[in-house]
């Protein structure tokens, strides 16, 4: 089976002359495995398959993970895990964005930052579609890194940052809050939709890519909270404070984005050691069935911040 690769808009490819259903032998998978590595997300389209060959087919990239809520878990399927947009579930994950009702929008992140052992990836594949919004974006942090200035390069290897767990949106420091106003319904504290409370976890702000070596630029805006001991890397904390402020600018650019609309039985890879991803959300009421499969991560990126 020969692949066909085409880039897509600004960082990721499209997989093309594939068909999931058919034998897929140890070189192909190999190549697949490689693809993945190097451009960090993959799109393949007109992929109509169960959730058992979904599943077969994630297992190419390492062991899965099982998502430890059970009521957005397939009962038949453990790795499966089933992202339904619910009228009950909405009123949870509703807010205004400008005036305009929107459920569950999703900052730029990366899965399981907050524990220090980040996912190695994960496998969307769309069941049924949003008729309109219900876009899913990916941040290319290695085009990121490479694209940022020698000097702020250099001072990056000297600082780790902090990031902390919050289910309010309105204290997470370097989201986009301009024209954001909470739901009646949305949480306040992780216990409202019985998360626990995470500790604070720091990274280096650049990290070397487990699999591939390469710099990755470990910024993403949901949780980014403070450069942890600004004064050993020379900045007080007003500099601190800019510096993350610049750097999350800089990975806002629609340069290291793709953004991905969908349509029946795509699905979308993606490295989660190196792409950060967005939700745009649906307005209340859309109907929207994702199915996820999650590759386990196995190196520690990050380390848990003592509270002592």
């Amino acid at each position: 089976m020969a692949l066909a690769i085409t880039p897509l808009e600004n960082v990721g490819v499209e997989v093309s002359d594939f068909d999931i259903t058919q034998t897929i032998d140890n070189a192909l998978k190999s190549e697949l495995v490689s693809l993945w590595n190097k451009h960090a997300i993959l799109v393949f389209r007109g992929q109509n398959i169960d959730p058992k060959r979904q599943i077969e087919f994630s297992r190419i990239f390492g062991p899965l993970a099982l998502h430890p809520l059970k009521e957005t878990t397939s009962a038949e399927y453990p790795e499966l895990f089933m992202l339904v947009n619910e009228p009950e579930k909405e009123r949870y994950h509703t807010a205004s964005y400008n005036g305009e009702l929107i459920v569950g929008r999703l900052d730029w992140h990366w899965d399981l930052l907050y524990t220090g052992k980040p996912n190695r990836g994960a496998l969307l594949r769309s069941v049924v579609c949003a008729e309109e919004d219900g876009l899913t974006g990916f941040a290319d942090m290695d085009k990121a890194y490479a694209a940022l200035d020698t000097d702020t390069k250099a001072l990056l290897e000297k600082i780790e940052v902090a990031y902390c767990f919050s289910m309010n949106r309105r204290h997470m420091r370097y989201v986009d809050l301009e024209g954001y106003e909470p739901g009646p319904h949305s949480p306040t504290k992780p216990a409202d939709l019985n998360y626990p409370d995470f500790p604070d976890v720091a990274y280096p702000a650049v990290i070397s890519h487990p699999a591939t070596g390469r710099k990755i630029l470990k910024i993403c805006d949901q949780f980014l909270d403070r450069v942890v001991a600004p004064h050993k890397a020379g900045l007080c904390n007003d500099e601190a404070v800019d510096l993350l402020e610049r750097l999350v600018a800089h990975i806002r650019k629609p340069e290291f984005h793709y953004f991905h609309r969908w349509n029946e039985g795509d699905m979308v890879l993606w490295d989660n050691w190196n792409a950060t991803h967005y939700a745009t959300g649906t307005k209340p009421g859309v109907k929207r069935v994702i199915h996820r499969t999650t590759i386990e991560g196995d190196a520690t990126l990050g380390r848990v911040l003592e509270t002592s």
